[in-house]
């Protein structure tokens, strides 16, 4: 998903082989597989290889967190130009498994004769094989961010109408800002800035 933002990016604003002053994104629940998930990302999306980039993770924060870092660093003069985003998705979570699993598996790959490979899996029991699946809670509440806003709404007496209303017009507003040209000074500072050489 972040390969084909980032490709749309690039082809979007003719970007092929250029290199950016930095590039910041990441997702809060990933494969093990992905640890390098932005840098992939960015060569995948045909930026210059020398384009440095870099994962960050944080719960419903990420885009914005990697947008304030870039903007920072253009407004620093530290970058010319730099890309920015976050991306998550519950269709393809890892599921992970307990110790006794993963140790089973592991000791059977060490493994050199038949007899050692198998003797690993025949310790384990059906709880062994019980998959979890991340969550984002708060560890301390064992509830989620939702559910945290649910109680905020209610503590501070802010009713459904009134957060879609506010939801609805700070879409309406992000939608009609570029064509006003009424971005911060740090976002219009971005939009069209020229890729490092």
């Amino acid at each position: 998903m972040l390969t084909a933002a980032l490709k749309a990016l690039v082809d979007k604003f003719a970007l092929r082989g250029q290199k950016l002053g930095e590039v910041a994104a990441g997702a809060v629940i990933k494969h093990s597989r992905d640890w390098n998930l932005t840098r992939e990302a960015t060569l995948g999306a045909g930026l210059h290889p020398h384009t440095p980039a870099y994962d960050v993770a944080r719960a419903c924060g990420t885009s914005l967190t990697t947008t304030i870092q870039i903007a920072q660093r253009i407004a620093l003069g530290e970058i010319d130009a730099g890309a920015a985003g976050g991306v998550d998705t519950a269709s393809d979570v890892p599921v992970v498994y307990g110790r006794a699993l993963n140790a089973a598996v592991l000791q059977s790959a060490r493994a050199r004769s038949l007899g050692e490979r198998i003797s690993p899996w025949l310790r384990l029991r059906p709880r062994d094989f019980k998959p979890s699946v991340p969550a984002v809670v708060e560890p301390r509440t064992g509830l989620s961010m939702g559910e945290h806003c649910e109680l905020m709404a209610k503590e501070w007496k802010i009713g459904r109408a009134e957060q879609d209303a506010l939801a609805y017009q700070s879409h309406v507003n992000a939608t009609a800002a570029p064509a006003r040209r009424n971005l911060p000074r740090s976002s219009r500072s971005t939009i069209g800035a020229r890729p490092a050489r």
